[in-house]
């Protein structure tokens, strides 16, 4: 996950580079256009990041040099919504800073609820509430229903992360009230909130009933997308009405739709919820996938609630069911940074909910187990001294194994090295005489050697000394003589060696022979059998062609 987003960081800041640039190019192409038509394109492209950055800036650069700080908060804002989850708290500042010049307190506060917005989806729940409370402060001054009711809604949500169920209850209602005559999503959304609500304070009637109404109203809308999340709400709802095969049924129906990016807080609370299931219906071991879920999210992204606590300590109990005493150790570490975490963010919560292990009876259990680990360990190394005892013996086995191995290792990197030398040096062969044949001959057979080696015609199978000669119309002597004094071989190992020094090359630039078998990579070196092959590979390069091939796998998947 965090190799993926960081390709993705990459790739919006390169979109952005090229997007400054096309601006920079063609200034005058869409500055002089009206913000409407440039608004617009940012829509048409909202997908496409690389196609609407063009317009993203022209928009800010627009607003920036008309000094209309208005639209410099819309492209702001415009920027903030196509930009990854990191770089958005920049552009919520910025949004802010414009906003404050225009003196506007509705356009401050709009900015300061979208900062806060920011920060809530990044769980910064105290930071967001502060943000909220600033811009009530600055919208209630005004006449803008829209922005106080969605300002209200907001606050809802952090009354509802903090506990404050009836206050949030209240807020969510008059939410419902006014987002129900003109704003679609807003309204689902409150709805959906408020169902979620009831659960939490235990009216699950309410709660099953605001939950149908919202499907009925999504179909109604025609926003199925949202459909999701009322099946979600219930599926929590029937685990509390006992109704456990119901709720599985629900909250894997709705598990594969969320985004695990976008999503990973509802998908958390599902695969805790499942998991919880099971656990009631008494089958701990297929609770335990779920619950290794919910503890993913909370080590990857630091997702915790007061609820999902409990996963850790289902956990500790399963471990001490199972006898593993590391892994109850592990669950009540993991128990104790919980617990660490939401003390920090939700204390007035925290004070209310039910605890299976306090603190002190954690710690105390905690040293417990350490101690009878202890006392394990002490049995244990008169198993690990036999076991020494064994080993030494298996590591006197295995030495000659691995010093092997890493002169092959030696080995195989120098034949590489050897062939790519091979690749930039020309061999030109040093002067010199044969005392009984002529400078004349002797250069006439160097020359068809160079011609014979570059049409590899070394691959021939019945390539002997007398029939190269013929073909040289030389003799075997000369030609024997030539061979020794310029590559320093006799015929037979120059012959080999050329075959090999060919196929190393071919198997080092193509992936397709190295799923040969060795008996066809013979064959297509021109040996005429197997053994002589590998006899010669191993001869010439110190290893045997198969781990050549395995190493080059392995280098190169």
């Amino acid at each position: 996950m965090r190799c993926k987003l960081t390709v993705l960081l990459i790739l919006f800041v390169a979109q952005s580079l090229s997007a400054q640039k096309v601006s920079n190019r063609n200034p005058d192409s869409l500055l002089f256009k009206t913000y409407n038509y440039l608004d617009d394109k940012i829509y048409e492209n909202k997908n496409d990041s690389l196609k609407a950055s063009p317009y993203l800036y022209a928009y800010l650069n627009k607003a920036k040099k008309e000094k209309n700080y208005e639209e410099t908060v819309n492209a702001y804002q415009n920027l903030l919504h196509q930009s990854p989850m990191v770089f958005r708290l920049k552009y919520a500042d910025s949004m802010v800073l414009a906003a404050t010049k225009s003196k506007s307190n509705e356009l401050i506060g709009s900015a300061q609820l979208s900062k806060g917005i920011v920060y809530y989806s990044q769980k910064n729940y105290i930071k967001a509430y502060d943000y909220y409370i600033k811009a009530n402060e600055n919208i209630s001054k005004t006449e803008n229903d829209y922005l106080i009711f969605k300002t209200k809604y907001h606050i809802a949500q952090i009354k509802y992360y903090l506990g404050f169920y009836d206050e949030a209850i209240s807020l969510f209602n008059d939410c419902i009230e006014y987002f129900k005559k003109n704003q679609p999503r807003p309204y689902l959304n409150s709805l959906h909130s408020l169902g979620v609500c009831y659960n939490k304070i235990g009216d699950y009637s309410k709660c099953s009933q605001t939950n149908a109404l919202g499907i009925k109203e999504c179909e109604r809308l025609k926003i199925l997308e949202m459909e999701l999340f009322f099946k979600h709400s219930e599926g929590v709802n029937q685990f509390f009405l006992n109704n456990y095969h119901t709720s599985i049924q629900l909250l894997q129906e709705v598990l594969p739709q969320l985004n695990g990016i976008t999503e990973f807080a509802n998908e958390s609370i599902a695969n805790f919820y499942i998991g919880k299931n099971y656990w009631k219906l008494q089958h701990p071991s297929k609770a335990v996938p779920y619950f290794k879920k919910v503890e993913k999210a909370f080590i990857e992204k630091g997702y915790i609630r007061p609820d999902l606590r409990e996963v850790f300590e289902l956990m500790i109990k399963y471990s001490k069911k199972e006898n593993n005493l590391k892994n109850q150790l592990y669950y009540i570490d993991q128990l104790l940074k919980a617990d660490s975490i939401l003390t920090d963010t939700n204390k007035y919560l925290m004070g209310k909910i039910h605890k299976e292990y306090d603190t002190k009876e954690i710690i105390l259990e905690k040293e417990k187990i350490q101690k009878q680990l202890v006392v394990e360990k002490y049995y244990d190394v008169i198993l690990i001294g036999i076991v020494v005892i064994l080993f030494s013996a298996i590591l006197l086995g295995t030495f000659n194994y691995f010093e092997n191995k890493k002169r092959n290792k030696l080995r195989y990197n120098a034949l590489l090295e050897k062939i790519e030398k091979k690749k930039v040096q020309k061999i030109t062969p040093e002067k010199f005489q044969i005392s009984d044949i002529s400078e004349e001959t002797v250069q006439s057979i160097l020359r068809k050697l160079e011609k014979f080696e570059k049409d590899r015609k070394f691959l021939d199978k019945d390539l002997t000394l007398g029939t190269l000669s013929t073909a040289f119309n030389s003799n075997s002597k000369y030609l024997s003589k030539v061979i020794y004094s310029f590559r320093e071989k006799g015929f037979v190992d120059y012959i080999n060696d050329l075959k090999i020094d060919y196929l190393t090359e071919l198997l080092r630039n193509s992936s397709l022979y190295r799923n040969y078998t060795i008996s066809s990579l013979g064959d297509e070196a021109g040996f005429s059998t197997t053994a002589r092959f590998t006899n010669a590979f191993q001869s010439r390069t110190g290893i045997s062609v198969s781990y050549f091939i395995k190493q080059l796998k392995k280098d190169n998947p």
